[in-house]
């Protein structure tokens, strides 16, 4: 077991991708950006349509130029892991891509769900799979995707990307509970799953759990990279890496993972496949050491992004900072939507179907930028908190506090908003929470920091010893730190 040691965490999302140098020791751990990059949806003519694709070519080559960055400034990194969003995958045949990965936000899954659905009914669908319906869950996405009857292999976009490193095939285990492919309790490929996505035997790939080493990089990609650590297996899918990260030192705690989504939900044992959690419309997926991430899926600052591409796509840049400030100055009632109406999941001008939507529900739309800022971060902590309350019904879990984590903790209002709607407190950071328990997982594969074999919670523990949460309490109308704050690094 090292003492001190770093990795390197390829972390990419729904907008952005980063590589960080985790420098980790028995004191605590720091996080060094080296490379980030933009990411989104590549719009492509086919089939008298626009699709929406995602150009996995060109984040490999920003993820191994930030590698060759990251190994120029560290020749120690001991290893890497790559985690992403969930559901999206690429086909391969002969080892080769088969065009570019659709984007979860293409409206093609919408035939998968009836061809699904013919095959087997949604009760027997959550019975296997414990997961939420969302129309783009991949079981739907493969029903709508003739492509794969020309493929032999299908890799979720963390395992494509681990492919063309290290030449090794296989599927992340809490990644791939996201599919709808992966029985709940079995946790293993389904085949009446299988079968209902009409998928041929041998597409799917090997599983492996979190904390195995895939494999060694490939020559090509070493020189290339300059460096010869391997890559380990984390949390693939990045809010099971995120809930590693929650500094939570008491187990009732409720999380949310807020970014371009919002993931709500509370870690479990076990699976939870009764009649109200499918009612619920809750979902069982997997967590880092075989745990479960009881949760549901709620938008989340997609809509306030969205919103400010559409102002700037009309003029000027926008002073986030200052809207925000507005918003919060806001003193009349806005309108509460529902965001989870599927009239939000597609790109486009998201204040227009805000309007919309209200106009259709009898509600006066915001008034102006402010306005709208307001009615997004108040129905979005609206709806964490009726998630809340629906989890806690379904589990019987008694919560009592919850961490936001991810870039929504630095979202001063929606932490202050979200702790009057739960009443409950609210501990917001890390905001790279993602990263970090990326970056953990791969350290106590290797032994550093004085990890090795360490548990879950022991993980959590080092995290809370190295940054300290900022706190919103219920009705408070204090002006908490706008970020976490570092701890002073402490022995563990």
């Amino acid at each position: 077991m090292t003492n001190s040691g770093s990795v390197a965490a390829v972390d990419l999302g729904a907008t952005s991708g980063r590589v960080i140098v985790g420098h980790v020791d028995t004191e605590g751990i720091r996080m060094e950006h080296v490379a980030r990059f933009p990411n989104g949806p590549v719009a492509l003519h086919e089939d008298d349509r626009e699709a929406l694709h995602w150009d996995v070519v060109e984040l490999h080559r920003q993820v191994t130029d930030g590698l060759r960055d990251a190994f120029g400034r560290h020749p120690e990194i001991a290893s890497i892991g790559i985690d992403s969003w969930a559901v999206d995958y690429g086909l391969l045949r002969d080892g080769r891509l088969l065009g570019l990965p659709y984007h979860y936000r293409d409206e093609r899954h919408e035939h998968g769900v009836d061809r699904v659905h013919r095959r087997m009914d949604a009760a027997e669908l959550h019975a296997r799979n414990g997961l939420q319906h969302l129309p783009f869950n991949t079981v739907f996405q493969f029903a709508a995707d003739p492509s794969v009857r020309l493929a032999q292999r299908a890799l979720l976009v963390p395992d494509l990307l681990g492919y063309w490193l290290t030449g090794v095939e296989a599927a992340e285990r809490t990644n791939a509970s996201t599919t709808g492919l992966l029985n709940a309790t079995t946790r293993g490929w389904d085949p009446a799953l299988r079968a209902a996505a009409g998928l041929p035997s041998g597409l799917l790939p090997t599983l492996r759990d979190p904390g195995e080493r895939l494999g060694a990089l490939l020559p090509s990609v070493a020189d290339a990279v300059g460096g010869r650590a391997p890559v380990t297996l984390v949390g693939s899918h990045d809010t099971a890496s995120a809930v590693v990260a929650v500094p939570a030192t008491e187990p009732d705690f409720a999380y949310i993972s807020s970014g371009t989504w919002s993931l709500v939900g509370v870690e479990l044992d076990a699976p939870v496949l009764s009649d109200a959690a499918r009612a619920a419309n809750c979902t069982n997926e997997g967590g880092v050491d075989g745990r479960v991430r009881f949760l549901k899926n709620v938008s989340g600052l997609w809509l306030l992004s969205e919103s400010v591409r559409t102002w700037e796509r009309g003029g000027a840049p926008v002073d986030l900072e200052a809207l925000l400030a507005s918003a919060a100055a806001v003193t009349a009632p806005v309108p509460v939507f529902d965001p989870a109406d599927e009239s939000f999941t597609a790109p486009g001008d998201m204040p227009a179907r805000i309007a919309s939507w209200c106009t259709a529900h009898g509600l006066s739309a915001p008034a102006n930028r402010a306005e709208f800022v307001r009615s997004i971060l108040e129905s979005l902590a609206t709806a964490y908190a009726a998630t809340l309350e629906t989890i806690t019904a379904v589990t019987g879990r008694d919560v009592r506090q919850v961490h936001i984590v991810g870039g929504g903790s630095q979202n001063r209002l929606l932490c202050q908003l979200t702790a009057d709607r739960t009443g409950l407190p609210v501990l917001a950071g890390p905001v790279e929470a993602t990263a970090l328990g990326n970056v953990l997982v791969q350290a106590r594969a290797e032994g550093l920091g004085g990890l090795g074999g360490a548990s879950l919670e022991a993980l959590r523990d080092r995290v809370a010893r190295t940054v300290e949460p900022v706190r919103y309490t219920p009705g408070s109308s204090a002006t908490p730190s706008p970020r976490s704050t570092p701890r002073r690094r402490m022995s563990v």
